[in-house]
């Protein structure tokens, strides 16, 4: 005789639990790994998604002598 629906529901919890158990690397790795826009006045790192205009503006904040496209030169168009 086979099994009913408890038991089959329960063999399905389990191969799912053992499934999902599979560990998934950090968030916090991948936002190191995204951090590859830099000031290469002060070498701070900003991640990919910084627009120019948060660039813009750590460059007036922090380097008011300097020119924008020293800190940022792959802006340069």
């Amino acid at each position: 005789m086979g099994g009913g629906n408890a038991q089959k529901s329960k063999t399905a919890r389990e191969k799912n639990l053992e499934k999902n158990k599979a560990p998934k690397g950090s968030q916090l790795d991948s936002n190191k790994k995204a951090m590859n826009i830099q000031c290469k006045v002060c070498m701070q790192t900003f991640i990919c998604t910084t627009s120019e205009a948060k660039c813009r503006e750590h460059a007036e904040a922090k380097h008011p002598k300097a020119d924008f496209y020293q800190c940022f030169p792959h802006l340069k168009k």
